[in-house]
């Protein structure tokens, strides 16, 4: 039986829903106050929160899970009585409903992870977001700077990997579809310049690939896996080139982070070119071990499912998780 998928947040926290014997647990070590707003809804009386006048610097976390939601660099006093933020941590970590309770409708903060009751959103908050996160102190536990964090308020253990194969638009979107890719970035790498620009790459003097930074958990899905996912989805075959994308910086690429990735990404390369479909077309992906990478440009990050254009690169991981379950049911079973 497999086991319940894990969904993990853009900074790298899991935030899987927990099971509401989970959450009952956790309530428990909560105040009478604390339970009653967290997990029934309540309000705290206006300028009675022990957190509405903390100054300090640090991380608000979930009082009940211990998820972080909000930093203090974007905690503002809004004179309503209440602790107020214009952003939180990550948006993955809050989870906005309708509340039409009251006689008003309002929109209510849920922590992503235990559903624990924070406060509501408002539209009129400062810049940049415009937004005021009206929240109780009660549903917060407060960390300060220097401070150890509890296990619970720290995020998994995560790797790095690079590919490059093609414009970085494709290969981002199809990195971020991976079950256990917490988050794929466009960038350059492995080029002479030190932070190049998109026209500088493009203008084929700096040497750059075009390449995607993967950061995975590896509980979840392995490098091994990542690498069959990226000769999936595009075409290792082609020389500086993918499709009508030509030049340097659209060349095929798996850029190692240390010799165990290096030694792994050659052994998988040389398996892949004795198989039919590399038969008669030599595989001329470059795996050499990757420079610096330097981010590209906004307009970049994100571009597939921002503007939602298609891009050359095929969905693999159907395939590829497949293949992975069917060669684990295969394997030989060990004599105790």
């Amino acid at each position: 039986m497999n086991a319940a998928p894990v969904t993990i947040s853009r900074s790298g926290f899991n935030i899987t829903p927990l099971a509401p014997s989970q959450v009952e647990f956790l309530a428990k070590k909560l105040t009478p106050e604390q339970h009653r707003v967290t997990q029934k809804s309540g309000t705290e009386a206006a300028f009675c929160g022990n957190l509405l006048d903390n100054k300090k610097n640090g991380v608000y976390t979930c009082v009940v899970c211990g998820l972080p939601l909000f930093s203090s660099e974007h905690k503002f006093n809004s004179g309503t009585g209440w602790p107020s933020f214009f952003q939180p941590i990550d948006r993955d970590h809050i989870r906005n409903l309708k509340d039409s309770n009251h006689g008003m409708d309002r929109i209510e903060i849920q922590c992503a992870r235990c559903g624990s009751h924070l406060g509501h959103v408002f539209e009129d908050g400062p810049k940049p977001s415009g937004l005021r996160y009206c929240l109780n102190s009660a549903a917060l536990h407060f960390v300060e700077s220097g401070q150890p964090f509890p296990l619970e308020s720290q995020p998994i253990p995560t790797k790095t990997a690079y590919f490059a194969g093609g414009c970085f638009w494709g290969i981002e979107h199809r990195f971020q579809q991976c079950p256990g890719v917490v988050r794929a970035e466009s960038g350059y790498m492995n080029g002479t310049t030190a932070n190049p620009t998109y026209e500088q790459v493009c203008g084929h003097g700096t040497g750059h690939a075009e390449a995607v930074k993967v950061v995975y958990d590896p509980s979840q899905v392995s490098f091994t896996q990542l690498i069959d996912g990226f000769f999936r989805m595009h075409d290792p075959t082609q020389l500086n080139r993918q499709g009508p994308d030509v030049g340097d910086q659209y060349r095929s690429a798996i850029l190692t982070t240390d010799s165990e990735q290096l030694k792994e990404a050659q052994a998988f390369k040389a398996s892949l070119q004795l198989t039919p479909r590399f038969a008669k077309n030599p595989i001329v992906t470059v795996i050499e071990p990757a420079t610096t990478f330097y981010p590209a440009e906004a307009y970049h990050q994100d571009y597939v499912e921002t503007t939602g254009r298609a891009c050359h690169a095929t969905n693999p991981w159907p395939d590829v998780f497949r293949a992975s379950q069917m060669a684990r049911s295969t394997e030989p079973i060990s004599s105790p």
